[in-house]
């Protein structure tokens, strides 16, 4: 089981820090994406990261402002958000065995449940 935490309210120019824990499995196998949809829009990917942490990929809306990693050992992935923006807002997922290189989900991958992020003033 997946479970993502972290959000929460923050103002613009302000960091989040999400994670992703897993529980009854090994993340260290998996690649393992971040999603975020808002209200309104459809789920789009914002990061992945592979199962040897050898590579990384951003979408374009947050690059230089977030950053993946993951620990393999604690059995957890962060995102780690910086100078967030109003746009930012949404509820982040994470997900497992994420085509980094498209930065989409599978047909196989295994969902958490999100946590909401809003970026306000």
């Amino acid at each position: 089981q997946l479970q993502a935490s972290g959000g929460g309210l923050a103002q613009p120019g302000g960091s989040l820090r999400l994670s992703c824990a897993a529980s009854g499995f090994s993340l260290e196998w998996y690649n393992i994406g971040w999603f975020r949809q808002a209200p309104g829009k459809e789920r789009e990917g914002v990061s992945c990261i592979s199962s040897s942490a050898g590579f990384t990929n951003y979408a374009d809306s947050v690059k230089g402002r977030f950053t993946i990693s993951r620990d393999n050992a604690k059995n957890i992935v962060f995102l780690q958000m910086n100078n967030l923006r109003p746009e930012d807002t949404a509820v982040y997922y994470c997900a497992t065995d994420t085509d980094c290189s498209r930065l989409s989900w599978t047909q196989i991958s295994s969902w958490g449940q999100g946590t909401q992020v809003t970026v306000s003033s």
